[in-house]
């Protein structure tokens, strides 16, 4: 039998010579693919600028958090700035941490808010009507939506409250690591990941792992394992299987999209390059990631930025050509995926001064693109974050339930990392890098024109 279905293969290729494989055997090309050190997409290099938005599903939701006419505006508006690829959250999970997201995608084990994910659905369907880009994150490390220690409550842990101060953040990052060895922990999580992954979309009926808007599976928000310290080395092996085992697991279920780990970079690593290199050589994560954050490292003072925003300039450079070389060294593509600043002076509100992010946005968005056109292995980036047209609604910058989601999560002031709508000259700033970045799949190098702001 086999050796007749080769036969008719051989005489339908001789009949159509103009045909180099035949369909059915063709790798389809409208989904994103690794090769080499790039990103490709039909054919072409895939070179990007895009924004973080977790809340997606929030607003595209038909319940209480949603705003489906505020998505499609939101949606037009980075189209039309050339802001071609969102990263959006995929998973949350009630969680027992105050200043976390409320509702969420999974109140317990198995028992979903459907209305979320078909929210999930109309966003997906919306971008792929953009032809816009998704990489859809399925954990958190970080406490703002349950994430990884909601998973190990779940399965019999006990609590650790970063904000209890007989606990803190060291003992909560800890407590978060452990879920690399938590098997029980594991299993719930891989059948919510299988529940994501095998979805059919309800608005456009594309199963997800057949639906070329989907860039990539991430397996959490900066996945660590645990605080900065020798104490922490000891969930290294932990940790790297767990990266290399869920990969290896969502490949199993989708053989279409790419999967990467969401990582800080060697920051997220224990602050070392080998263990960041050990963590991603294994052959089922497909591109790297890393996060760029001066304020949260301790770089940036927004209320001294004469002072603090060259030094952070330099450290911002280093940080990126170190991980370019890291790239190098594994010899795949990789993606900044996570960068932002604060508005002048620490404020929150939409029409404060934005100069120190302005010129710090600038000079990011130029190493990327003069990196990318010379050749280094970096895809693109995704800034943090998009605000559009939300803004805080009380002074002290807090989120409470039923406030209008914006990029920074519940537990960070409302307004903080924020691109707003009105934020004419970063959005300008923006765009005319997106314009020359998104030339580079075209093979071209010349600066356009880029219109006005």
């Amino acid at each position: 039998m086999f050796f007749r279905l080769f036969l008719f293969c051989c005489f339908v290729s001789f009949l159509l010579p103009s045909c180099s494989f035949l369909p059915f055997l063709r790798e389809r090309e409208d989904f994103v693919r690794v090769k080499g050190t790039r990103l490709m997409l039909n054919g072409k290099p895939y070179y990007f600028t895009g924004a973080n938005m977790w809340y997606g599903c929030y607003i595209a939701s038909s319940g209480e958090t949603g705003d489906r006419p505020r998505l499609l505006r939101e949606l037009d508006s980075l189209q039309a700035n050339h802001i071609v690829n969102l990263r959006v959250l995929a998973g949350s999970e009630e969680g027992y941490i105050k200043r976390s997201v409320r509702p969420v995608i999974q109140r317990k084990p198995g028992e979903i808010d459907e209305r979320l994910l078909q929210g999930l659905d109309f966003l997906l369907a919306e971008m792929a009507k953009r032809r816009m880009h998704a990489v859809l994150y399925l954990n958190n490390y970080w406490e703002w939506s349950g994430g990884m220690t909601q998973y190990n409550v779940w399965t019999g842990a006990r609590p650790v409250d970063p904000d209890d101060t007989t606990q803190g953040w060291g003992a909560f990052m800890d407590f978060s690591a452990s879920f690399y060895a938590n098997a029980p922990a594991q299993k719930v999580f891989r059948e919510y990941v299988q529940r994501i992954i095998t979805r059919t979309n309800s608005c456009n009926g594309r199963k997800y792992s057949e639906d070329p808007t989907i860039m990539a599976w991430q397996l959490a928000n900066e996945p660590r394992p645990g605080r900065v310290g020798v104490s922490s080395e000891k969930n290294l092996p932990d940790f790297y299987n767990w990266i290399d085992q869920t990969a290896h697991f969502i490949h199993s279920l989708d053989t279409n999209h790419l999967v990467s780990s969401g990582s800080e970079g060697t920051i997220g690593t224990l602050q070392s390059s080998a263990f960041f290199l050990k963590s991603h050589k294994t052959p089922h994560i497909d591109y790297l990631t890393f996060h760029l954050w001066p304020l949260n490292w301790g770089w940036f003072d927004p209320k001294r930025i004469e002072e603090t925003l060259p030094v952070t300039e330099t450290k911002a450079l280093d940080y990126i050509a170190s991980h370019l070389a890291l790239a190098r060294q594994l010899d795949k593509p990789i993606v900044m995926e996570e960068f932002g600043l604060d508005r002048d002076g620490g404020e929150i509100r939409p029409g404060t001064p934005v100069t120190a992010r302005d010129r710090y946005f600038r000079m990011i968005l130029k190493a990327v693109h003069d990196s990318a056109q010379a050749g280094a292995p970096i895809a693109g980036c995704n800034f943090w974050g998009w605000g559009g047209e939300a803004a805080a609604k009380h002074p002290d910058g807090i989120w409470r339930i039923g406030d209008p989601f914006m990029c920074d999560p519940p537990h960070e002031p409302q307004g903080r990392n924020s691109i707003f709508i009105g934020d004419r000259s970063t959005i300008h700033i923006l765009r005319e890098s997106a314009t020359k970045i998104l030339r580079l799949s075209d093979g071209q190098t010349d600066n356009p024109p880029t219109g006005g702001k």
